[in-house]
């Protein structure tokens, strides 16, 4: 079985996890990362770092009417500002203002047609059989150490996959599943950084904070899962590591 995949790689810590993840279990990887008029460029920056080490091939897509469309969030407009210092405990019920109006579904249905266009590619020139091929499209969501996003729910994820394949020549006309993988979605936060470290993930230079910058704020929701879950690991952050080392943060920051 050929093992085709497309990953969503936006330069954080899940996402760069979920790579590593897909790239040891022998997947044949696109990692695809969207500008789509986020408030910084650092998680761009991060995300070709992260594909440049592991060696995978990265498609970076320019989606601009996406800041204008899906404007009523934090994350694309200055009118919403960023939560600060919230308490985390366990799942959120209101959803906060960095969510982004159908982020996930516009990601999602692109990465499907980039790795239905790849499968259609190599059928149609005979480098394989419908039946030798999987379909499989990578994202970084996380129902347990997560910010109350509706599209990070395991039932969106099941309804995402069964729209993917119904909706392409893939699932119609070649049976093939266009499976949607999730495999951080029921783990902590601090098993993700326990399996990103075993897997060598690139956490050093991978960018989680909702705010540019040389360092992160430490106060964002992002920000505040991420140090909970490297010290419920017992893991000292890479990231914070090397900007100690570049003398961006004092030590023990």
């Amino acid at each position: 079985m050929r093992k085709i995949g497309v990953v969503l790689l936006s330069g954080g810590l899940d996402s760069t996890t979920v790579a590593a993840f897909a790239k040891a279990a022998g997947y044949e990887l696109v990692a695809l990362t969207f500008d789509y008029g986020q408030r910084h460029r650092a998680e761009l920056k991060a995300a070709r770092k992260v594909a440049r080490i592991m060696g995978v091939r990265h498609e970076v897509v320019d989606l601009p009417a996406m800041k204008k469309l899906c404007s009523y969030s934090a994350l694309t407009s200055g009118h919403l500002q960023v939560p600060r210092g919230r308490r985390l405990a366990g799942p959120i019920r209101d959803i906060p203002p960095t969510y982004v109006p159908l982020r996930n579904t516009v990601f999602l249905t692109l990465g499907a047609a980039l790795l239905e266009s790849t499968i259609l590619s190599l059928i149609d020139h005979r480098e394989v059989e419908p039946k030798g091929v999987s379909a499989s499209l990578f994202i970084a969501a996380n129902a347990v150490d997560y910010s109350g996003y509706p599209d990070c729910r395991p039932e969106y994820f099941q309804a995402m996959q069964r729209a993917l394949t119904q909706g392409t020549k893939l699932g119609c006309q070649y049976g093939i599943t266009i499976s949607v993988e999730t495999p951080v979605l029921h783990m902590s936060k601090a098993d993700i950084v326990r399996l990103g470290i075993k897997l060598g993930a690139p956490f050093e230079h991978t960018w989680s904070c909702y705010e540019g910058g040389d360092i992160p704020c430490g106060s964002c929701d992002s920000c505040l899962l991420r140090a909970r879950g490297f010290a419920g690991a017992g893991i000292r952050d890479p990231l914070l590591e090397r900007l100690q080392r570049e003398g961006k943060i004092a030590e023990g920051q």
